[in-house]
């Protein structure tokens, strides 16, 4: 399970533990469970691990006391198969990572003894415990260094096709596997985190685009830093208006909520959201004629705004149709609270006559102060929000003709904006808000908090 919360807003998907301090427009908490998944799924169910062992380059096995105490020699030994892999992780305070691999890795090679030479299959149980640490952060990117490697081997059984095989040849095996195989199995998961690494950061240092607005560049603000509990990631989001002007917005601390039984905890600022609504909310002017076919309730509309021009106003009524034009005033901000998020935006009204043979008149200059409410939602990676009219607050800002009371104008004004600004202030956000693929891990089944 994923959730997500608004700081704005949390989405939790899969909840924290004591509250950790974290930093800028986006912070991730991540389980042990779902950070065991993500490394599974890396190192070994992709087949990683398998393909680097597989070019392992095994000496030869050399000693004395074969059969009839013959010289028993191992040649060509080699990995056939990685068998039964499992993986577990768990995180270390303030340091890193601990990951432990367990396996049986099946090697295939040719036993001579005296004369005898025939194939031989040996089996042998490994455990190897690493710990993983980041370091060397420089813009966006980590390193990952492994300190403390250990391999431990379990049984070992060996099979000849002649059946021939002496205890002293099992001891020989013993001794140069457990001599020889620790020293070749570190470096080789060393490799494979380091590719892991590369990979998983590629799902945090990311340019997303955000419809044809602009894009987000998702990436680690800071180290990664551990608690028992959950691994805490600091992330940025750049917001980029195309053409490359960055939209600022403030990256002060913040704090994400208890994680107890889910995945993944994403949060996202108020600041940062409202970036992303800078960037989505680009209407230009609306110019239309105040007429029925244009949208319902034009003619009360047009009764009311006539009824309040003074009669000796010749212009005014006149064969020039009133026209309507509607700007987009300031920037969209969002606003949240507990549970509830709304975003304010301000248009301006101009009702204006535009006579063939003369300039502009303008009747009224309107400012309409909207309260919009938000319905927050995850559709395909995306937070998605979708208005509705709240609050409507209306005031004149001028008039040509010495219009002055306008109250009759509310509520014709508030379904002008409802039926002409509002549907193209939705379909500007239907883009959605593009999240972060954090780790790779996908954002189902997520709760939401604001």
């Amino acid at each position: 399970m994923t959730m997500l919360k608004l700081f704005g807003i949390i989405f939790f998907c899969g909840l924290l533990s004591p509250s950790q301090e974290v930093l800028s427009g986006l912070s991730c908490a991540v389980s042990p469970g779902a950070m065991q998944n993500v490394l599974s799924n890396a190192i070994l169910h992709n087949g990683l691990l398998q393909k680097h062992l597989q070019g392992l380059v095994l000496p030869n096995i050399m000693g004395e006391g074969g059969l009839l105490n013959s010289p028993t020699s191992i040649t060509g030994l080699h990995l056939v198969k990685l068998r039964l892999p499992r993986l577990s992780v768990v995180l270390l305070p303030g340091i890193g990572v601990q990951l432990t691999i367990t396996a049986k890795l099946e090697l295939s090679g040719r036993c001579l003894v005296g004369l005898l030479s025939e194939l031989i299959g040996i089996l042998v149980d490994v455990n190897i415990t690493a710990n993983i640490k980041c370091t060397n952060f420089e813009s966006g990117t980590v390193q990952v260094v492994i300190e403390d490697c250990l391999c431990i081997l379990g049984s070992i059984k060996i099979n000849l096709l002649s059946g021939l095989l002496t205890v002293s040849v099992n001891e020989i095996v013993l001794k140069q596997l457990t001599a020889t195989l620790p020293g070749l199995l570190c470096p080789v998961v060393d490799i494979v985190v380091n590719l892991v690494n590369i990979q998983l950061l590629g799902t945090l240092n990311a340019v997303i685009p955000v419809g044809t607005a602009g894009t987000i560049h998702y990436q680690l603000a800071s180290l990664p830093f551990t608690s028992g509990l959950f691994l805490g990631l600091d992330l940025d989001g750049v917001v980029k208006q195309v053409g490359g002007s960055i939209i600022p917005h403030d990256s002060s601390p913040s704090a994400l909520p208890l994680l107890l039984d889910k995945r993944l905890v994403l949060g996202l600022r108020q600041s940062f959201l409202n970036a992303v609504l800078y960037l989505l909310i680009q209407i230009p002017p609306q110019i239309f004629p105040c007429t029925p076919d244009v949208f319902s309730g034009a003619s009360p509309l047009q009764e009311a705004i006539m009824a309040l021009v003074p009669a000796g106003c010749s212009a005014c009524h006149g064969t020039s149709p009133l026209r309507i034009k509607l700007t987009l005033s300031g920037n969209p901000l969002i606003l949240l609270e507990e549970n509830k998020a709304t975003v304010d935006l301000s248009v301006m009204i101009q009702v204006f006559i535009k006579p063939l043979d003369g300039p502009i008149l303008n009747l009224l200059l309107l400012k309409a102060d909207l309260g919009l409410n938000a319905h927050v939602s995850i559709a395909g990676g995306r937070l998605v929000l979708g208005l509705s009219l709240g609050s409507t607050s209306l005031s004149l800002e001028s008039s040509d003709v010495g219009i002055s009371n306008i109250s009759i104008l509310k509520p014709h004004c508030r379904r002008l904006l409802g039926e002409r600004f509002l549907p193209l202030i939705n379909g500007a956000l239907d883009t959605g808000i593009p999240l972060p693929s954090v780790l790779g891990i996908p954002l189902i089944k997520v709760d939401i908090q604001i």
